[in-house]
């Protein structure tokens, strides 16, 4: 694994008003620098913690539209995204990404959606055909999880900075240990991953970097530490046990 394409998010010295949103997320209230690994950093916490707004910051920041897309496609429709990723520095490498996509699953019908507009209008110009890049289908023409998958798959390439935003929101275990496998193929090619995630499997990936976002900030854990980790395991371990106390 050499030179990262990010090598850490950080807050702009001269931003001085921090007391609105989206800056009020626990995470960026005390957030100045955040080292980035080179392959694949987590973001993991409970909800309202700031780690999806975060991911879209760093997203919006890297060139990616707030709802979702490569590079240069798409638009800004949320101006405290906007605001977010303005304050933002980003700390890149010497290398640049060759590619890269950002997915957002709450807002992943919409980019397929200007997906199959933009192939209409290459065929009218008979200009070459963009779900090649997809896998030949629409996206609209699979279920939700195959399309993510799809879009891993086909879509997905070397030394690429892919920010993704819950992908286990569509993904089945099965699925989620496809994607595991495609994101293992990629780092190997120089890609990089910044994952906001709730998924014990997805944040199993080896060597990968786990920050647990709470109230005190984002502090760097290990897997088996992990609220996530611990919670499902107990609950797999015993869950009639489980059950009975949460529901006494």
């Amino acid at each position: 694994m050499g030179e990262p394409l990010l090598r850490a998010v950080a807050v702009r010295e001269d931003l001085r008003e921090r007391d609105r949103w989206p800056w009020t997320a626990p995470v960026l209230r005390s957030l100045e620098r955040l080292e980035l690994h080179p392959g694949v950093t987590f973001l993991v916490g409970e909800n309202g913690t700031g780690k999806s707004t975060l991911v879209e910051g760093i997203a919006v920041a890297a060139g990616f539209p707030p709802e979702g897309g490569s590079l240069g496609f798409g638009a800004r429709t949320r101006e405290e995204v906007a605001e977010l990723a303005d304050g933002l520095w980003l700390d890149r490498g010497l290398r640049r990404p060759r590619t890269g996509f950002f997915l957002r699953a709450e807002s992943f019908f919409n980019v397929a959606t200007e997906i199959d507009r933009l192939e209409d209008e290459a065929r009218e110009l008979h200009l070459p055909s963009l779900l090649a890049s997809y896998g030949d289908l629409s996206l609209h023409e699979r279920s939700h999880g195959e399309s993510f998958l799809a879009l891993a798959l086909h879509r997905f390439g070397p030394d690429g900075l892919y920010v993704l935003d819950e992908p286990e929101a569509a993904l089945s275990p099965q699925t989620s240990l496809a994607l595991l496998r495609r994101m293992h193929d990629l780092v190997a090619a120089g890609s990089q991953f910044v994952i906001a995630t709730h998924s014990p499997i997805l944040m199993g990936f080896p060597d990968a970097w786990i920050y647990e976002l709470s109230e005190r900030g984002a502090e760097l854990v290990d897997y088996e530490a992990t609220d996530h980790v611990r919670l499902t395991r107990s609950f797999l371990d015993d869950r009639e046990r489980f059950l009975r106390q949460l529901f006494s």
